[in-house]
Parts: structure tokens; C-alpha cells; sequence
């Protein structure tokens, strides 16, 4: 059985059981030719086809970023498909390779950008985890990058100020963590007690994160 064979449609299911057990065999076998299939299956015509591909690509993803990372640039195609399901897949996708292939996945900001300011929910949640994985990765991308997170954070609905507070976590340095605290301990008093307990948790991590990044560069002063 070829490996297109084997996802969802292939198989005359409708559920995602199949696809995600796909990822898990192709992601055990470390099958890049059958992920290259599934790639391929991308930019078939028949749209149930690419939706159970792109769910296979980024389930083997979240296993292995490297799996999928020579795949960007067909992620990034379908930041500008006109089905909602692909922008969010491909988002989904870039958001598992972005802290692996930083480079080639900046090389698409400006399609990036686009989705997550016109983007679903689901879109925006990974486009946070994409942009943080960025800046995070490189100081001239956080220049770029690191105020239009921090501009989210301020603006987007109390409900997902958690969730996106932790998917910003990974590009917050010496350098903004300052006005990361300050950003979340302003908003602390328009969420829910249960959300409010979530960020307490952020702010307790990069607080901690602060004091030994700060004790660091003291320590290599009193050497010189």
C-alpha cells in the first residue's frame, strides 16, 4: 500500500485516527519518502486529501520537527489557500519547524504575518508560537518581531492571554523580560482567577529566569 493510501480518505474514514497514526509509523521509520508523499499530497485537488496530509505533517512534527523541516516552503503556500483548514495546517506546521529551520521559515514573514493578523483562532494561537520561536532564534528577528508579540499580548482577548503568554515564553530574554512582567501583571486584573492562576505561573518562570540571567554577566565582569 502506498503511503497516500493510508491516510483518512484513502482508507474511507472521516476521522483523524488514522492520520495521526500514519504520523506516529512515519515518524518511528523515520520514512522520508513516504513524508515526502504526504507532502506531495499537498497540492492535490481534492481538498479532504490535503487536509488529512497536512494533518499527518504536523502531527510527525510535533514528534520530530526535522522530520518535516524540508517541507517549509510548501507550509508557507498554504498560508494564502483559500481553505481555512490548510492556513491553520500549514501555520500548525511552521510552528513545529520554526525553532529548527529559523531561517527558511523567516524567509516567509510577510505571508506569516498576513494569516496571523487575518487568520482563525487556531491560526493565531500557532502563528504566536511561530513568531516566538523566531525571535527567540535570532536578535535581528527579535528586533522585528519581539514588539509585534508584545503588541498582541497587550491587545488579544483575556481568555487567550495564557495560552499566548506561554507560547511567547520561549523569546523572552534579559533584554524584554522586564516588560514582559510588567505587560502580564497590568493585564493580571482582567482575567479569570483560573487564567490569572496560569499567568502567575509565566511570571513565576521568567521571574526566576531573570535572577540568573542577571547574576551571570556579574560574575564575568568581576573576572575581567
Amino acid at each position: 500500500m502506498k503511503t497516500l493510501e493510508k491516510i483518512a480518505t484513502g482508507r474511507g474514514r472521516r476521522d483523524e485516527n488514522p492520520n495521526i497514526e500514519l504520523a506516529g509509523e512515519l515518524a518511528e521509520r523515520r520514512d522520508q519518502k513516504g513524508i515526502a508523499e504526504i507532502a506531495a499530497g499537498l497540492r492535490s485537488p481534492n481538498p479532504r486529501v490535503r487536509s488529512d496530509c497536512i494533518k499527518v505533517l504536523y502531527e510527525i512534527g510535533h514528534r520530530d520537527p526535522g522530520l518535516i523541516a524540508a517541507h517549509v516552503d510548501r507550509f508557507a503556500e498554504l498560508l494564502r489557500s483559500g481553505q481555512n483548514r490548510m492556513v491553520w495546517g500549514g501555520m500548525a506546521a511552521l510552528a513545529a519547524v520554526a525553532s529548527v529551520r529559523p531561517r527558511e521559515v523567516y524567509r516567509h514573514l510577510e505571508a506569516i504575518l498576513a494569516a496571523f493578523e487575518q487568520g482563525s483562532v487556531i491560526t493565531v494561537d500557532n502563528g504566536v508560537t511561530v513568531l516566538a520561536s523566531l525571535s527567540a532564534a535570532d536578535a535581528r528577528y527579535e528586533k522585528k518581531l519581539w514588539p509585534l508579540i508584545e503588541r498582541h499580548l497587550a491587545t488579544c482577548r483575556p481568555k487567550e492571554l495564557p495560552q499566548h503568554a506561554e507560547r511567547a515564553r520561549p523569546a523572552v530574554n534579559r533584554g524584554n523580560v522586564r516588560a514582559f512582567i510588567a505587560l502580564l501583571e497590568r493585564r493580571l486584573s482582567h482575567v479569570s482567577p483560573v487564567q490569572a492562576k496560569r499567568i502567575e505561573k509565566i511570571l513565576s518562570s521568567v521571574r526566576t529566569l531573570e535572577g540568573i540571567k542577571k547574576a551571570a554577566p556579574r560574575r564575568h565582569a568581576s573576572r575581567r
